[in-house]
């Protein structure tokens, strides 16, 4: 009994942890404000919900990126997308060495709310993570949802 229930529990942990895409005019005023102060001149392409969280991703002078901001409107978390050209050395050498014939598909830098840099490297459906020195700290492979939600744009 005490596993059904902990499967069950695990269960509605795993639905509720997926974002969900709301509307713009479903976005609470405090995240949408603090957003546009942020980037003035962004445009929107969608705006997800996971948890008390929102993730909105969007265009600003030609770069693709998504800001995560908490309930109350602060960035949490800023991704940016950048040419592989400019992922440090140690990331391009560390893919070239553990992925021979492997290419980087695309790059991202990513801010968290204290300033503190990563970037991010993705070689097939995996998303690589590296610190700001481009030392490896962890490999993310995508969800399928994630991936749909890709090619649907």
């Amino acid at each position: 009994m005490k596993k059904s229930i902990l499967l069950i529990a695990f269960g509605f942990i795993a639905i509720s942890a997926n974002a969900q895409e709301v509307k713009e005019k479903d976005v609470p005023p405090v995240i949408k404000d603090a957003f546009m102060k942020a980037h003035p001149n962004a445009k929107v392409d969608k705006w997800e919900k996971e948890g008390n969280n929102y993730e909105v991703e969007f265009t600003d002078n030609k770069i693709e990126s998504s800001v995560d901001l908490g309930p109350n409107g602060q960035i949490l978390e800023t991704e940016s997308e950048i040419t592989v050209a400019q992922l440090p050395k140690a990331v391009s050498d560390y893919c070239t060495k553990n992925m021979p014939g492997k290419k980087i598909k695309e790059a991202s830098k990513i801010v968290d709310a204290s300033g503190k840099i990563s970037y991010e490297a993705e070689v097939d459906e995996a998303d690589y993570i590296f610190d700001s020195n481009g030392t490896f700290l962890e490999k993310k492979v995508e969800k399928e949802d994630d991936k749909d939600d890709d090619e649907k744009k």
